[in-house]
């Protein structure tokens, strides 16, 4: 019985998640429950709970950590600015003489929003008010233009400064810790939000490209359902060039400034993340944008997200205490190690757990509960801290695009017009789940795609 309680544990807490109540609540309720009855039964000691006050003070020294806010603060004040609006117009008429030029506009104004926000929810919701109706008006078969938006809208969980990246890495950082000292280590290396960072920027761009391949394939082998913009629209415009370096410039500079100070060396990603929130409302103001209304708006949201974050934190700090008063990390040891395949089947069974629960749970109950049980358990095995960051990424980005509980499909059902259906917006998205899957199998077959770049910066 007392094997099973750690298993009940978990799935209780995704029942009550599933009936629809708050995350954090969920998980510290699920596991205060199981440790009150754990303790009436004497399978649990009470003594466990005591280490939450450490870890929640834990968590408010994390440095780390206050990167979110203000990496939340930059992507919801340029979303405010309008950039998203005038980068798409502008690279649409850039790319708009080929056929799948706008297909490829979205693909790279996503990546851009990608790597300006981190954010997946507000990238698709963006995307799809603003991209979705331009490319059915134009006579985009409806299933390239979703699924060109939702994949696109999914590269904030790869393109750094994700979110994903900045709570992984400070996970993934503790599980080397702790798997290095499991084996005798105590002067264990470390591994850094920068290091994934630049680990997910090459599968990143090799994910976008790929994306504009298969628009360029559709172009070739279908062309009716990418067509290009009309040649008279687009002559009626002035001062392209114009328009698109200040479309362009402003963003990719901030960008450039942010993600360079942190790849250089010369800031950590807290401090990056500062310049880029400064950055954001520079930019704001450059484009006349900015007044008080506008940034009481940004840190109401900005509160609202970052709330949400450290609360699921401290939910997940309650659940993996009482998960792991029951014995459950061992009790997943045991699994893993005792798997036919060694490694190899351990990171299999791992990749689909975690890519169903990607279903049901968000980024960041996944990376908060999931990831800090089975990591130190993988890396003790010997894999690189680095890859397993960037293949977790990947996956996780993976099962929100698949059908039928993808969150990014449900972001952009919720804003798609009526005359846009379910089932179009599910098959669109199909060739792009493949793409998903083939650069995990790459991945997986040369790690070096993930671990080149940090050995050559950071030696």
């Amino acid at each position: 019985m007392s094997e099973l309680l750690p298993l009940l544990l978990f799935v209780g807490a995704v029942v009550v998640l599933l009936m629809g109540y708050s995350v954090a609540f969920s998980l510290a309720g699920t596991g205060l429950l199981f440790a009150a009855i754990g303790s009436f039964t004497g399978h649990f000691d009470p003594s466990f709970l005591e280490a939450v006050p450490n870890r929640l003070f834990g968590t408010m020294n994390n440095e780390t950590l206050i990167a979110v806010p203000l990496f939340v603060f930059m992507g919801v004040m340029l979303e405010r600015s309008r950039i998203a609006e005038e980068l798409l117009d502008a690279m649409a008429l850039l790319f708009g003489p080929m056929r799948g030029g706008l297909g490829i506009s979205v693909t790279l104004v996503g990546m851009l929003l990608a790597a300006s926000t981190g954010i997946v929810g507000a990238t698709v919701v963006t995307m799809g008010l603003l991209s979705l109706p331009t490319m059915l008006r134009r006579g985009y078969d409806p299933k390239v233009a979703a699924g060109t938006i939702c994949a696109s809208g999914t590269l904030g969980q790869i393109i750094p400064p994700s979110i994903v990246l900045v709570l992984l890495g400070d996970v993934i950082s503790s599980a080397y810790q702790q798997a290095q000292i499991d084996q005798g280590i105590f002067s264990p290396e470390t591994v850094t939000v920068g290091d994934l960072f630049l680990g997910a920027l090459l599968p990143g761009l090799m994910l976008v490209l790929a994306y504009m391949i298969y628009l360029v394939f559709k172009a070739i082998t279908q062309p009716d359902t990418v067509p290009a913009i009309p040649q008279a629209e687009r002559e009626a415009v002035e001062n392209l060039g114009g328009r698109l370096l200040k479309a362009l410039v402003p963003p990719i500079l901030l960008i450039g400034l942010v993600l360079g100070s942190i790849l250089g060396g010369l800031a950590t990603p807290t401090e990056a993340a500062s310049v880029g929130a400064v950055g954001a409302i520079l930019l704001s103001i450059f484009r006349r944008s900015f007044n008080l209304t506008v940034l009481k708006q940004v840190m109401k949201s900005t509160t609202e997200v970052s709330s949400m974050v450290f609360i699921i934190l401290v939910g997940a700090s309650i659940f993996s205490l009482v998960f792991r008063g029951y014995g459950g990390d061992d009790l997943v040891r045991d699994f893993l190690t005792d798997l036919p395949g060694g490694m190899v089947g351990a990171m299999v069974v791992v990749m689909l757990v975690i890519f169903l629960l990607g279903f049901f749970l968000d980024f960041i109950e996944i990376t908060f509960v999931v990831v800090p049980i089975v990591a130190p358990i993988l890396l003790a095995m010997g894999l690189d801290p680095v890859w397993l960051g960037i293949m977790f990424a990947l996956n996780l980005q993976t099962s929100f695009l698949t059908p039928p509980f993808g969150f990014a499909l449900f972001y952009l059902r919720g804003v798609a017009p009526e005359n846009v259906s379910t089932m179009q917006i599910y098959r669109g998205v199909i060739p792009f789940i493949l793409i998903q899957l083939a650069m995990l199998a790459l991945l997986a077959a040369w790690p070096s795609l993930a671990t080149w770049l940090p050995e050559v910066v950071y030696g």
